[in-house]
């Protein structure tokens, strides 16, 4: 062998040793015990069961989930079916036993309770002969009901650890149809919520908003050209009917519209200060989360006072968030009105009738829609006194998960 072939050969044989030292190495990192490896199994085929089920339970989702329930149970055959005892889907063979899952789901809808159809009850295919019982377990939500069933085909004969096992996950899955109904609960609750915001607006801003157009209308056309453009702007975002969450520029270009139809009728009255920090303009936020900051501001801080005053409205830069303020130099207000540590008290509080409490019934509002959507660090913080103005602040995250647009 020449010295060039033999540098070559033992070349290779140090390049294969290092790389299977590599592999082993690695492979000594990876593996991990049997039962390690099933529990790690187990929760990931729970994860991608629960991704559908969140959505809610129908054809689609129950179709997309069975493949990932037969697996943690362990069936040679699944079905499920919805709270009426309809089947939504079927995975794997003996689908033939379809329509005894159905009438098992009934029977267990009705009693609320786990249905066993036994080898000597059961109707079998031609392929079905290997079939040992079929075992349909109800999803019961409490308070609820049943909210879907779970049908599973078994080739053998069933035993308490397989029951329990059946068990356990009929309610994994009925805890993430929970979880779907409490998003969707959420999410109507957000828009009624919008929808109370908007009632506010309507009797208290339009009625004043057309009443000044009117007034330009032989005095100075254009300007009342002008002011309904912004009052048709206006509304057609306000009333808008797409997602619950905005920008903070759409957000602040229509309480720009606002604000130009009030300095109409208030004119010199009613001064605007506006500082912006550019970087923060694309954060997301509630839909209507600043207009009754600053309705309220002009309502009830700027028109209570004689001479008028001043709304400031500013936004910064502060890290991972973006702090907003709406502050005015109007009248105040009495501050044992928080003294319940709650903005309910303002809109709510026992032996409060007067119109001063009830001015500020769009801030509670905003404050349980903050903190639903970002968690309890990202409510409102009210600062005021009589005659010294208010200011109320709100925190809003630059970025949070499954929040957008």
């Amino acid at each position: 062998m020449s010295p060039t072939v033999a540098a070559l050969f033992i070349g290779i044989v140090v390049v294969l040793v290092v790389g299977l030292t590599a592999v082993w190495m690695r492979t000594r990192r990876e593996v991990t015990s049997p039962t390690e490896r099933a529990v790690h199994a187990a929760l990931h085929t729970a994860s991608l069961a629960a991704r559908p089920l969140r959505r809610g339970l129908d054809t689609e989702s129950a179709a997309e989930a069975a493949p990932h329930l037969r697996a943690l149970t362990g069936a040679r055959g699944l079905g499920i079916a919805d709270a009426t005892g309809a089947v939504l889907a079927w995975n794997g063979p003996h689908g033939s036993l379809a329509d005894q899952f159905r009438d098992a789901a009934i029977r267990a809808i009705e009693g609320e309770r786990r249905v066993l159809v036994t080898y000597a009850d059961l109707v079998r295919g031609n392929g079905d002969h290997g079939v040992r019982a079929l075992i349909v377990q109800p999803m019961i939500i409490e308070d609820i009901g049943v909210v879907g069933v779970l049908g599973v085909v078994t080739t053998e004969d069933p035993w308490p650890g397989m029951l329990g096992a059946i068990t356990d996950v009929a309610r994994y899955a009925c805890s993430q149809i929970e979880l779907a109904d409490l998003d969707a609960s959420r999410a109507r609750l957000d828009r009624a919520e919008v929808r109370a915001l908007r009632a506010q607006i309507s009797p208290h801003f339009i009625y004043n908003a057309l009443n000044t157009v009117a007034s330009f209308v032989r005095t100075d056309p254009n300007r009342a050209r002008e002011l309904i453009l912004e009052f048709a702007d206006f509304t057609r975002y306000s009333f808008r009917s797409a997602g619950e969450f905005t920008l903070l520029a759409d957000e602040l270009r229509n309480i720009d519209r606002y604000l130009t139809l009030e300095r109409a009728r208030f004119g010199d009255a009613l001064g605007v200060k506006l500082q912006v920090a550019p970087e923060v303009l694309n954060v997301v936020l509630p839909f209507l989360a600043l207009q009754p900051l600053v309705e309220n501001a002009v309502r009830h801080g700027i028109s209570g006072k004689a001479d008028g005053g001043t709304i400031s409205i500013v936004a910064a830069d502060e890290g991972p968030d973006c702090v907003i303020s709406v502050e005015d130099d109007g009248v105040g207000m009495d501050p044992d009105l928080l003294r319940f540590g709650s903005l309910d008290a303002i809109e709510s509080g026992p032996g409060r009738p007067s119109a001063r409490e009830a001015a500020h019934v769009g801030l509670a509002n905003v404050d349980d829609r903050l903190r639903a959507a970002f968690g309890n660090d990202y409510g409102l913080v009210v600062e005021t006194a009589p005659g010294a103005g208010t200011k109320v602040s709100m925190r809003v995250p630059k970025f949070k998960q499954g929040i957008h647009v």
